[in-house]
């Protein structure tokens, strides 16, 4: 059984035991693989009509409820009172995401951080997919060398999650790439295995 189906298992298994809001969405996002998070991301970023960073309560059950999970009025007020601050009228969805995020060791979080540097020639947080296309190399991934998938095949999936529905058509913003590498940390180990198959996607 490969790394992604053990996690998507025991995030599984997670999911039943949750009591809290907050948990039982983690581990209904890592129950969806290594791009789970991503994906409610962008579900969240479609949601944000007005583009003010912000959900109201209803944008929440709504982004809750179309991702799969059946939670109750009293959850999603939990899940909003936890993050709504005085003054705000919403919660800030990007602080949210980032509490939702399996913490990474610090290596891991600068690992990924200087491979997005490294893509982002020109500073402003933003990097194309033709800029990852370039660039990306599959070489180390647990699933090419354990042979349950090929370089091409991984391109292929891993450019698709960032091309389809984001909020910027074409364009990978550091928290998307964050939300993804977030989702295969939580399925590797050991820190050096983890900051090899990142420098070596990105040729760092």
């Amino acid at each position: 059984m490969s790394n992604e189906a053990n996690m998507k298992d025991a995030a599984k298994e997670s999911l039943k035991k949750a009591t809290d809001p907050l948990e039982k969405l983690r581990s209904h996002c890592l129950s969806q693989g290594y791009s789970g998070i991503l994906s409610l991301g962008k579900l969240f970023r479609r949601l944000d009509k007005d583009s003010s960073w912000t959900l109201s309560k209803e944008e929440l059950s709504r982004g809750v409820s179309q991702f799969g999970l059946d939670f109750s009025d009293a959850d999603v007020n939990k899940l909003f009172s936890d993050f709504e601050k005085d003054g705000q009228s919403g919660i800030n969805y990007e602080e949210f995401l980032e509490a939702l995020r399996p913490s990474m060791t610090e290596p891991r979080k600068a690992a990924v951080e200087a491979a997005f540097k490294h893509l982002d020639k020109t500073g402003d947080g933003v990097v194309t997919v033709e800029d990852l296309k370039g660039v990306y190399s599959a070489k180390k991934h647990p699933k090419v060398v354990k042979g349950e998938a090929t370089e091409e095949e991984l391109l292929k999936k891993f450019l698709n999650m960032f091309e389809s529905s984001t909020s910027v058509d074409g364009k990978v913003t550091k928290q998307e790439f964050l939300d993804y590498y977030s989702g295969l940390s939580k399925a590797i180990d050991k820190d050096e295995y983890f900051v090899s198959v990142v420098n070596m996607s990105w040729g760092l």
